[in-house]
């Protein structure tokens, strides 16, 4: 409890999670500030920005302010939901062959570091372009997820090794306590605040992957995230043009949102690992 009040002093985490609630702020109350509206026209194609449309229309004369939040929610939410899956495959491969070892945690390590040396971003754009109009944000979300657990797998490896000789495992096995509930109840809690800073690498990781295959033009085929608006942007010659309102704003937005996640990330471990802390 003392180091989570002390990561409240530290100037830049409090920096990184405003930057951070500012844009979930925007994503959750934008809705009821403007009125969205993504299929309609109301202006000129590449309509500059004015007061009765703060960041103009895109190529097709739609409010650029809608497609903004609705992009920052589909781009949220593909981070989130890919965060938590490779989050979550990746600490149970991780804490359950670092505590076994042997064997088994050479067959995992083995594994891990197959699925490692595969280009994560070749695989994602192979698996889009298969998919042709199925490609959903829930499946983007679920594809990016398991295909970049395995660096995280290897990470909470590493920590859950170093607890396997601990007392308190020790105790626990010699009272006859499963391998689960060894590695539930002894080894995960120690390792909570490692995993959600794993958690926030990877929700920061989907996100700017997402917006790339969108960008290439492989991303959610019937939803608009912050990448697809990227891509018609470039796709509708924008940036050619100088029509800067149609893609500055969400680049911002996808720098804005890895920048925060990473600064947050930074701050905790330099509070939750004991040789920085020192």
């Amino acid at each position: 409890m003392e180091l989570v009040k002390g990561l409240f002093k530290i100037p830049s985490f409090l920096f990184g999670l405003a930057l951070f609630l500012g844009t979930l702020g925007l994503a959750f109350f934008g809705p009821l500030l403007w009125h969205i509206d993504v299929v309609s026209r109301v202006g000129d194609p590449y309509m500059a920005p004015g007061a009765g449309h703060w960041l103009g229309t895109d190529h097709l004369g739609v409010d650029m302010v809608s497609m903004l939040i609705t992009g920052l929610r589909a781009s949220l939410y593909v981070g989130f939901l890919a965060g938590v899956v490779a989050t979550v495959v990746g600490t149970l491969i991780g804490v359950y062959g670092g505590y076994k070892g042997g064997l088994l945690d050479d067959i995992l390590t083995v594994a891990t570091n197959l699925f490692l040396v595969i280009p994560t971003l070749i695989v994602l754009i192979l698996l889009s372009s298969s998919m042709e109009k199925g490609r959903s944000l829930t499946l983007i979300a679920l594809i990016i997820g398991c295909t970049t657990w395995t660096w995280s797998a290897r990470a909470v490896r590493a920590q859950s090794a170093s607890l396997r000789a601990r007392d308190h495992v020790a105790l626990a096995r010699i009272n006859g306590y499963s391998t689960i509930e060894i590695v539930l109840e002894q080894i995960l809690p120690y390792l909570l605040s490692y995993v959600f800073m794993v958690f926030i690498l990877q929700t920061a990781t989907a996100i700017l992957t997402e917006a790339t295959i969108s960008m290439l033009g492989l991303g959610p085929y019937d939803s608009i995230s912050l990448g697809k608006i990227l891509n018609d942007a470039r796709t509708n010659e924008a940036l050619i043009g100088g029509k800067w309102w149609a893609f500055i704003p969400a680049m911002v937005l996808v720098t804005v949102i890895a920048f925060s996640l990473y600064v947050i990330n930074t701050a905790m471990e330099g509070v939750f690992n004991p040789r920085l802390r020192k």
